[in-house]
């Protein structure tokens, strides 16, 4: 993005209505997006049937889950609440059971602390402080960093992200980064919670042994309290399931808005977080979740997924009760049985679209014909 756009972001995407005409006429693509035959989504009404189907059978993996009680506030949520929105680039918005139950975005804020650090500092100071590679590790884990000599693993782990902090602290305050969030998931009812935000403060020994061990590294060279604070303000923001629909969408749409034109982060910036969130959005079980599912999602704690099917639909998935990597087990299992019916997965070709290996390819692989 331009250095305008980077200084819309400091601003908060400013009240300066001049500016802010200016940045909406530069980049204003066209309003109704070009779909692909191959990402031609099902109609409305078949895609509803579809995923109310795939609810019902997500509903039965809850009582398999727990919500996360080491933050004493999210312990209080009630583990059967499931909700879903499904916003498709072209068509109708679809939404189900509880999609508009406000909830702490926790580890899905990671996208946004990543997308406004890669428009103002750049990709290449970004990655300075932390890498690009799955850690294999729990969200939480110190082990990489204490064992190795290394940066965080990645910027959607708790490590990354604060380290991420500690490049935004010093260009951004949080009222900078709320107004942008409301912006980028067009909902201007985000709000702090500042309930939560009180119960991980008082109890973020793990995050706050991270950051000190940051900075003793020199990943982290803000305070690191004021760091840990700002991390967990971006974590305690409530959103609902329709919220990181709009977010996905945009997402999906090269980082413009489909409705408007509107372009909320560079092309560049679009793809490092999509393809970041295929390869690390979903912790220890990114890998699994990616040959199961097959889309670029992000998790949270508080029960949050957000999900982007590129160039198809933006999806926001709420359901508290969690599976043993801190991922929605309800969600996961919704976003599974839709992928394939609805034409999600990142790879999905109706070309290509063949289940059965041909008996003749088994004969060849037998006898080493195909090599």
């Amino acid at each position: 993005m331009t250095d305008a756009g980077s200084r819309e972001i400091r601003q908060g995407l400013s009240e300066d209505r001049e500016l802010h005409e200016k940045l909406v006429e530069r980049n204003t693509i066209h309003m109704e997006p070009v779909i692909d035959k191959r990402y031609q989504l099902r109609e409305t009404s078949k895609a509803t049937e579809i995923i109310q189907k795939a609810m019902d059978l997500a509903r039965e993996e809850i009582p398999r889950g727990r919500v996360a009680t080491y933050i004493p506030e999210l312990g209080k949520v009630d583990p059967h609440q499931l909700g879903i929105c499904f916003y498709p680039l072209k068509g109708d918005k679809i939404t189900l059971g509880d999609y508009d139950v406000r909830f702490t975005m926790q580890s899905v804020s990671k996208v946004i602390m990543l997308i406004v650090a890669l428009e103002i500092c750049g990709s290449k100071k970004v990655f300075k402080k932390v890498g690009m590679e799955p850690s294999g590790e729990a969200f939480d884990s110190l082990v990489e960093l204490d064992v190795n000599d290394s940066k965080p693993y990645n910027p959607l782990i708790n490590s990354g992200a604060l380290a991420v902090c500690g490049l935004l602290l010093p260009e951004v305050s949080f009222q900078d980064m709320l107004r942008y969030t409301r912006n980028v998931c067009s909902d201007m009812g985000v709000e702090l919670n500042e309930d939560v935000f009180d119960s991980e403060m008082k109890s973020c020994s793990r995050n706050r042994s991270i950051a000190y061990l940051l900075q003793s590294k020199g990943i982290i060279q803000t305070d690191v309290e004021d760091t840990l604070r700002f991390y967990t303000k971006m974590c305690s923001m409530s959103v609902n399931a329709e919220s990181l629909a709009n977010l996905g969408r945009k997402l999906a749409n090269d980082g413009v808005s489909a409705s408007d034109g509107k372009r909320y982060m560079s092309s560049g910036t679009a793809r490092i977080v999509k393809t970041l969130m295929l390869t690390c959005g979903m912790y220890d079980g990114s890998g699994t979740f990616a040959i199961k599912v097959g889309i670029p999602s992000k998790s949270g704690v508080g029960g949050g997924l957000l999900s982007v099917s590129d160039k198809r639909a933006g999806i926001g998935v709420f359901g508290p009760a969690l599976d043993a990597q801190g991922n929605s087990i309800a969600g996961c299992k919704l976003l599974r049985e839709i992928s394939n019916e609805l034409r999600l997965n990142l790879f999905f070709d109706p070309e290509w679209d063949k289940e059965e290996l041909n008996e003749d390819v088994i004969n060849d692989i037998r006898n080493g014909s195909v090599i």
